[in-house]
């Protein structure tokens, strides 16, 4: 779908406009594509995690001149005085970051600090995070990562894709690391080769995106919707060499009908998205009880029978990788969506409930949430609201679809167990609610 204005707004005469006016001037984001690396990043801070940072930076690729990045450890700040250091660092440098460019701060989490100051300091982090990625503009974005100790050696699967275009619509995020054990791919172009992903809603969309984003990244796809979408899904299963399983999440034996599918064919899956999802709005005193039923039977209540026999068969992989598609509805509410935002509430409280268990067995399982993304559903919306979706955060626009299959990407990686139950918005830092 077209974003008219912001075509609008990049012209000779609505750059003029734009700037004349203070109108909302939405920045080009730099996305990920081959040879696409970012340049220098500078490195602060003098906290536990500096070296291990710095040993990862001298690894990634980079071009260009200027500052693309600033990464500033903020681990070793143990009380409110030692804030002062935000100030020192950013201050100098922060105007000189350019266009998409990426701020990221590192920090412990206050839950497993060893003093009440040093948690109130870490706790501090996410305020002006959150803020700096509300000033930085021009595309650019801020996110706090917490690293537990113990998960130094864990960060790299991060701090890569947040340092890439792969990140080009998440901002304001706050990012837990844990202890875990690491698979550092051959390639990390390619993470996934010689894995098996399996992609529900895959027909259309963003399950589309997601089916491409993780075939490009080297897993055989398994791409699964209902029969009803059987055209759309042949396509997308052929567009990426992968295989189409129509399947409706809700009939009474689905989990054994696609567990059977799993055992059979592929041993075992390495990574499950749980995209499939429906709306049905209406509010509440107008809303069936049917349209009630059927959106949380598909969005949470699936989620749960599929996850219920895919842990108790042991049908995903060593260092398998569960990522269910949430929503900003989900966080923030939304009028006329009582029963999708429950849905999405309830498939974050379903992944902070059962990470503790996924990762005695060596999996995880994270969320994302997404917001506004371009798609034929927000094509339909009344123009005042869609314009609204696309402009109230920070980057001003609308995401695309692949923005949240990069997202899902970066979770699926077999270099992400440090990241373990995990909420992340994929919204351009939504202004409202979240």
């Amino acid at each position: 779908m077209t974003d008219r204005y912001a075509t609008f707004a990049h012209s000779g005469a609505g750059r003029f406009l734009v700037k004349r006016l203070g109108l909302p001037d939405p920045p080009k984001l730099r996305r990920y594509g081959p040879g696409n690396e970012f340049g220098p990043v500078t490195l602060g801070g003098s906290g536990r995690l500096a070296e291990p940072t710095r040993h990862i930076l001298d690894k990634l690729p980079t071009a260009g001149e200027g500052t693309s990045a600033v990464v500033f450890d903020a681990s070793g700040i143990a009380d409110s005085a030692g804030l002062g250091a935000l100030y020192d660092f950013f201050h100098p440098v922060i105007r000189s970051v350019r266009p998409s460019g990426r701020v990221i701060v590192l920090g412990a989490p206050p839950e497993l600090c060893t003093s009440a100051r040093e948690a109130t300091a870490q706790r501090a982090l996410e305020g002006f995070v959150r803020s700096l990625g509300k000033e930085i503009g021009r595309g650019s974005t801020a996110q706090l990562v917490y690293v537990a100790p113990g998960a130094e050696e864990a960060t790299e699967s991060t701090l890569r894709f947040l340092l890439s275009g792969r990140s080009a619509y998440v901002s304001g995020q706050v990012i837990r690391i844990g202890p875990a054990a690491v698979d550092v791919p051959d390639d990390w172009d390619r993470p996934l080769v010689g894995k098996t992903a399996i992609v529900t809603g895959a027909a259309r969309g963003i399950g589309a995106a997601i089916a491409g984003v993780l075939t490009r990244e080297g897993a055989h796809v398994v791409c699964l919707d209902v029969p009803a979408a059987g055209e759309d899904l042949s396509r997308v299963a052929n567009e990426n060499k992968g295989t189409a399983l129509q399947l409706d999440l809700t009939a009474e034996d689905a989990p054994r009908r696609l567990a059977d599918f799993i055992a059979t064919r592929h041993v075992h899956a390495d990574v499950f998205v749980h995209n499939a999802g429906i709306t049905r709005d209406k509010t509440l005193g107008k809303m069936s009880a049917e349209q009630w039923a059927s959106v949380i039977d598909v969005n949470l209540a699936s989620q749960e029978r599929i996850n219920d026999v895919l842990l108790a068969e042991r049908l995903l992989g060593d260092n398998g990788r569960i990522v269910a598609v949430s929503s900003v509805s989900g966080i923030a509410g939304n009028r006329g969506q009582t029963n999708y935002a429950t849905s999405k509430a309830g498939v974050i409280g379903l992944v902070q409930a059962t990470a503790g268990a996924v990762a005695e067995h060596g999996l995880t399982i994270n969320a994302v949430a997404p917001g506004f993304i371009e798609t034929k559903m927000t094509a339909a919306m009344p123009m005042f609201l869609r314009e609204s979706g696309r402009r109230l955060n920070s980057l001003a626009q609308g995401g695309l679809p692949v923005d949240v299959a990069e997202t899902i990407a970066w979770l699926a990686s077999p270099a992400s167990g440090g990241v373990n139950g995990n909420v992340v918005r994929v919204c351009g830092q939504s202004l409202l609610g979240a």
